[in-house]
Order: structure tokens, then C-alpha cells, then sequence
């Protein structure tokens, strides 16, 4: 960790925090802490005091509900004591599209959501009743792209417009009150470039800030750019890791890339680095600073990227930027020299604890390396940390340097390893959330070994291959992160004590990969689970108060929000994306990709309707009696289908939610049908990605995997 010794004044926080909202659209025009900030008006004025208000004015504004990103609402009509009141209001039947699990926007009655690749839709937020639906035609233009996210998970809001990302690299403004777009740029550097975007753009004091993903596909150096959030003008960039020393990005004479580049061995500019910010971003009115969550390598096998060793700067790490400039402040890695694809970009959540019998500004972080880290706000100083969930990777945290303590197996140098947890994280993106009124937080954990193996790889020859496949760096089975059979995967519902770093409650889950979390003032937790049910809990001591059968698992969060002054509990039904590439628990729990009930579900107390009754069709194996399979060309199908398919088609082609089981598909018997969809895109607006990279031979090969899975039982 390091830290400019600076500590900013809080003279923006401190004056913004005493703005109320102000009624009615007028031009007049202000200057927020002078020139530096881009010009506002007074409605701009309205928006960064409800930001500031963190949900407690009953809007839902921004993705964590406001600026400290806590997924809190402070909101008490709908509490421990009449929760079992709670009832449906109403439903939107969402259509078959890759992501229906971004988290929605409730601002002034209306409330936003996105699914798919960024269809933006606005609805009465107190009857569902549609108003308009903006659809950025993702599928024409993304190409080889389609291929690296699951669709969107989150928008922003901002002086009477909702800002999205999408898959090819867009950040587009979109009018709140028509549906029409503002304005759009393009964020990333070509169709080629390996960088997309599927999460949530933020905003503050009239700017809004993207990041990207793509360093598991592509030689991507990540970064995060600052636009203005009226115009789309391009106001900063900040890179997260070093670039070749020399080049036009100016790393020779900017100190602190100068001395991150000392962190890296070898050529590993070539490999682009990595480090990208594809989630959690937080924007800090106290200090005026962002902070910025930061991804893996590009490689995850450190060997390859950065063969002498070294931190790696800044991968996996909470950087603090300079709000206005964009500016370095201090970072904090929180695994150094990372190769398991230990992400730093889970959420990043602000608040105030009693630390020592003194109030601290700290940040919440829940990294998928299993470690709960307390940082001073200030300067970046580690307070305390411990493991929330199964960890052997390391054996604690050095408090005073603030490294972990590496257990002597966790590397990989020539071999195999396995190490808890998997590169899945014991928390990934979903949602986290801290109650100030319980002083807990609430995190989704997951427990799954992480296998990992260099055999085969050379270092010095290794390459990212064409077409954006997954890639690692490792031997394809790391790819697949499958644990040894007597290892079984374990999610639950974890109260988590910052300040104690203790738990102080749990819940098991059936399924690894769950819902975010809302916790509330009416001393509530709320969670969908991949079990698919919306679970009410008593946030002090975990005891179940309220159940909603969702017909389907729920992976996104939930959010509430008042209108028409009545309180209500909105979230997303749908499983796709991580839940089923990894334990198949969409395939397990029968939520097939072409069964499965995609929903809007909105709750209230005095709640009447009910759902239309469930309903599902068998779909049985394809009959591959009367088919010959090639099995050695199914053996290295296997291996092109955990660079291409896995994501989306699940373990063992069994079906993730994103994608149908492809056991279950006719088209495996047909080789000419099978490799127009996969060479020519022919269900490319269906979400299905065109790999025209791929030879007829390939895609044979992989067609012959999908064979051999299919007549190898639904058990197998």
C-alpha cells in the first residue's frame, strides 16, 4: 500500500451534502467548486443531492443506491414486523435474453432496468405500466465481442438521464423522460481490442466513469475513463497498469507508472497486463476521490505475463483517483503478483465505524480471495482484515506491511495446485451490503476448490490465441476450475462483523452462486437464491421471515425505493452468466436456458397477485444411437470447448442459463447446420456469438464433444 500523504479537503462533500432537492427544470446554470468541475445546473444540483442521499429520500439513484454504494435502504415501512405482509404488486415476464440479472434504478416513480445487451427499459415504478424501451442494437455491431460477457448488469442515473454500457465498448446517454439517446461514445479501441463493458457505469458532479473487462480473452491493459456526463466529452483516463516503457501513453514521464512498471518483469506489455475495471467503481463525496476495484492479469499464469516475478502493479488492488484530475492518490493490493484470478473488483462500500473508540472512514471490501479488508479512507492504510470464508492460499494478512502471508503451495511454478478459493472468488460480483443500523455486513459467499495446472504451457511461446477465447495462461482443465469429486461447492448467506471481523450468522445455500444483497432499515436482509426463492431475513440474526416462491434462481440484487408514497422491493429473476458456468446449478436445479421464467418481480405490503402457474417441458437428450462419434476428435473438442463454450453452455455442456444444454439440442446432429451457427452466426441476434475464427475442423471437433456428452446420460 502506498499513499500521497495528501488528505483532500471536504469542502465539495460537506457543501453538496446540505443541497436539497430543488423542483422544477431551470437553466439557470452554476459552478460546482469552480473551473475544474464541467458546468451544471441546478437539476444537476438536485441529482448530487440525492446521490449524497444514499436511498434515504426513497429513490434508488445509482447502482449501490447512492454514492457509498452500501445497498442499504434506510426506508422502514416494510419491516421485521410486518414483512410477512409483503406481497406481490406486480410482474413484467422479461423476454429469453442472455442477462436478466442487472440491478434496476427507481428515481421520481419511475423505475429502469436492462437486460440482454443493454436494452434499456423505464416503467411506472408503482404498477409496472411500460413507458418506453431503448434497444442500442448491441448484436449488429459487437462481432467477435459477443463472445466475452453475459450482457449488462447495472446502469447510472444523472440530471434526467440513464447511462448504460454495452458489450461493444459503447457508453451511451439515454433521455429518462423518452427514451431517445443523448449522446454515445465509443470507450474502448476497436472492434479488436479484446474490451468490453457489461457493468455499471457511475456518475458524480456532472461526470460519469467506465470501465471494461477482457483481460481473460485478449493482451487488454486496462483502464477507466471520465466523461462528461451531458455532453459524452472525454475529461480523463487512468490506466491500471503500466504499458511499454517509451510509448505515447507517456509512462516515461509520469512517476507513478514509471514505478509500477518496477513491479513487472519481461515483456509483459505484449500480454497487455490486465488489472481492468469490469465492476466495482465508488465515488467518495467525502474526499472527492474515486476508487477504483481492479481485475486479474492478462495472464492469470504470472510466469507467462511477468516471468521474473514481481507485485504486478496494480493488479487486484483499491486505487484512489483525484475525482476532477483523475489524478493518483494511494493504492492498496490486495494480492500481489496475483495468478488465480483473485479480482479486486467486487464492491467497494463506504462508511463510518468505531474503530479503537475513534470514528474512521473506512472502505468494506470482499475480494474473491477470501480475505474482509477495513481501509482507512484517507490514506489507504490497511486496518484490519481476516478470511470470511475457506482460504489456503494464505494464512493471514501481515498487518504491518499489509501482505498476505503466501502458504508455500499456492503457486504455481511447474505442476498443478489446488488452492481455496477458486478463481470464482469466495465472493464474486453480486452484491454485498452494509447495514448501519446493525453495523454488519452482508455478503454472498461462496466455497469452491480452484484447481490449476501449468503442464504444457511454455512461457516463453505462450500467446493469446485469435478470436477472443478464454485464456488463461494455464493448461484448459484450469479454465474449467473443476474440484476434486469429494469437494462439493458451498454458497451461503454470510453477517459479517467489520469491526470484530467475526461472523456473526449464516446461512447455507444449496447452490454456490447466489443473489447481491439489500439490507434495510426495517432491520431486513433481502436475497434471491439460485434455489429460486426471494428470501426475507432477520438482519440481526439471520432467521428466515419471509419467502417468495420465483419460480426461477435469482442471481441479481435487490433494490427499494418509495412511490406514490409506499415502499416496495424490486428485483430480477434469471440465472445465467456465473451461477451456471460454475457448479451447474442452473442445469441441476432445472432452470434450463429455454425454461426458465425471466421476471421483473415488484413487492409491497398488502400485496395480492400471484404468479401464472409453473410450468416446464421436458427436454430430453438428443438420441444418439444411430450416430457415430469420433472420440478422439470429442477429446480435443473438449479442450475447444473449455476455451469457447464453457462460459456460456456450462460444465460439460450441460446448460449454464445463458445458453441451451447442448446435450438437449437437435442441431448436434446436424454438422452443416451445427457450423453455420457457430462459423456463420446464425443465431447471432439470438445472443449466440459468431466464431468465424474457427475451422470447419474445430467446430467438428467441438460438435463431436457435444455428441459424446449427450449419449453420455443426463447423469453423467
Amino acid at each position: 500500500m502506498e499513499h500521497d500523504g495528501n488528505r483532500r479537503q471536504r469542502t465539495i462533500g460537506s457543501r453538496l451534502r446540505r443541497a436539497r432537492p430543488v423542483t422544477g427544470m431551470t437553466a439557470l446554470l452554476i459552478l460546482v467548486n469552480g473551473c475544474s468541475n464541467p458546468i451544471v445546473t441546478q437539476d444537476a444540483k438536485r441529482s448530487q443531492a440525492m446521490l449524497l442521499a444514499d436511498a434515504s429520500d426513497g429513490n434508488w439513484p445509482a447502482y449501490g443506491g447512492g454514492y457509498r454504494e452500501t445497498h442499504y435502504s434506510p426506508l422502514t415501512d416494510i419491516n421485521a414486523g410486518n414483512v410477512n405482509k409483503l406481497g406481490l404488486t406486480w410482474s413484467i415476464d422479461l423476454p429469453t435474453q442472455i442477462s436478466t440479472h442487472s440491478a434496476p434504478l427507481a428515481v421520481d416513480g419511475v423505475l429502469y432496468y436492462a437486460t440482454g445487451l443493454s436494452i434499456v427499459t423505464a416503467v411506472d415504478a408503482a404498477t409496472g405500466k411500460p413507458l418506453w424501451t431503448y434497444d442500442p442494437k448491441v448484436a449488429d455491431v459487437v462481432g467477435q465481442k459477443q463472445r466475452t460477457g453475459w450482457g449488462v448488469r447495472g446502469i447510472a442515473w444523472w440530471n434526467g438521464k440513464i447511462f448504460t454500457g454495452t458489450q461493444d465498448g459503447r457508453l451511451i446517454a439515454i433521455n429518462a423522460q423518452t427514451g431517445l439517446p443523448a449522446w454515445s461514445v465509443q470507450t474502448t479501441m476497436g472492434p479488436q481490442d479484446g474490451r468490453y463493458i457489461t457493468g455499471a457505469p457511475r456518475v458524480f458532479n456532472g461526470k460519469v466513469i467506465i470501465g471494461h473487462g477482457g483481460a481473460d480473452f485478449a493482451a487488454v491493459r486496462g483502464y477507466v475513463t471520465a466523461y462528461d456526463a451531458e455532453t459524452g466529452k472525454k475529461l480523463w483516463r487512468f490506466f491500471t497498469v503500466p504499458g511499454k516503457p517509451g510509448t505515447k501513453d507517456g509512462e516515461a514521464s509520469d512517476p507513478v507508472m514509471e514505478k509500477a512498471a518496477k513491479t513487472w518483469t519481461g515483456q509483459w506489455w505484449k500480454f497487455g497486463g490486465g488489472g481492468t475495471a469490469w465492476n466495482a467503481i465508488t465515488y467518495d463525496p467525502d474526499y472527492n476521490r474515486i476508487y477504483i476495484g481492479t481485475g486479474n492479469g492478462a495472464p492469470w499464469n504470472r510466469a507467462v505475463r511477468s516471468p521474473g516475478g514481481g507485485d504486478n502493479l496494480f493488479l487486484c488492488s483499491i486505487v484512489a483517483l483525484d475525482a476532477d484530475t483523475g489524478a493518483y492518490v494511494w493504492h492498496y493490493q490486495t494480492t500481489p503478483g496475483e495468478q488465480w484470478d483473485y479480482n479486486s473488483a467486487m464492491d467497494m462500500e463506504l462508511t463510518q465505524l468505531k474503530i479503537g473508540g475513534k470514528p474512521r472512514d473506512v472502505i468494506l471490501h470482499a475480494p474473491k480471495n477470501g480475505f474482509f479488508y477495513v481501509l482507512d479512507r484517507a490514506t489507504g492504510k490497511l486496518i484490519s482484515a481476516a478470511p470470511f470464508g475457506k482460504v489456503t492460499w494464505a494464512t493471514g494478512i501481515d498487518m504491518k506491511s499489509g501482505r498476505p502471508i503466501e502458504s508455500p503451495t499456492a503457486r504455481v511454478t511447474d505442476g498443478k495446485t489446488f488452492v481455496w478459493p477458486a478463481g470464482i472468488g469466495a465472493h464474486n460480483w453480486q452484491a454485498m451490503s452494509y447495514s448501519p443500523k446493525t453495523h454488519l455486513t452482508y455478503i454472498p459467499r461462496q466455497e469452491l476448490t480452484g484447481y490449476f495446472s501449468s503442464q504444457g504451457i511454455d512461457p516463453k511461446s505462450w500467446a493469446f490465441p485469435k478470436g477472443l477465447a478464454y485464456s488463461t495462461g494455464y493448461a484448459p482443465m484450469a479454465a474449467m476450475q473443476l474440484p476434486p469429486a469429494s469437494q462439493k461447492p458451498l454458497g451461503s448467506l454470510v453477517a459479517w462483523d467489520p469491526v470484530a471481523q467475526k461472523e456473526r450468522w449464516s446461512v447455507p445455500m444449496t447452490g454456490l452462486v447466489n443473489g447481491g444483497i439489500l439490507s434495510t432499515g426495517g432491520n431486513l436482509v433481502f436475497q434471491g437464491n439460485v434455489e429460486g426463492k426471494f428470501v426475507a431475513y432477520d438482519a440481526t440474526t439471520g432467521k428466515p421471515l419471509w419467502s417468495f416462491e420465483a419460480q426461477n434462481g435469482i442471481i441479481g440484487q435487490p433494490i427499494s425505493f418509495r412511490a406514490g408514497g409506499k415502499q416496495y422491493v424490486t428485483v430480477m429473476t434469471g440465472v445465467g452468466g456465473v451461477a451456471g458456468a460454475y457448479g451447474n446449478d442452473a442445469h441441476r436445479l432445472g432452470w434450463d436456458y429455454r425454461n426458465q421464467k425471466r421476471r421483473l418481480l415488484t413487492f409491497a405490503i398488502g400485496g395480492t397477485q400471484a404468479l401464472p402457474e409453473k410450468t416446464a417441458v421436458d427436454v430430453p437428450l438428443v438420441d444418439t444411437k444411430e450416430t457415430a462419434i469420433d472420440v478422439p476428435a470429442a477429446q480435443q473438442g473438449s479442450i475447444r470447448y473449455a476455451n469457447n463454450c464453457i462460459n456460456c453452455h456450462g460444465l460439460g455442456a450441460v446448460g449454464g442459463g445463458s445458453a441451451p444444454d447442448l446435450r438437449s439440442s437437435q442441431v448436434i446432429l446436424n454438422q452443416d447446420g451445427f457450423r453455420q451457427i457457430v462459423q456463420e452466426g446464425l443465431l447471432q441476434q439470438q445472443g449466440m456469438p459468431k466464431f468465424s475464427d474457427l475451422s470447419e475442423r474445430e467446430i467438428e471437433s467441438i460438435r463431436q464433444y457435444a455428441l459424446f456428452r449427450a449419449r453420455a446420460g443426463k447423469d453423467k
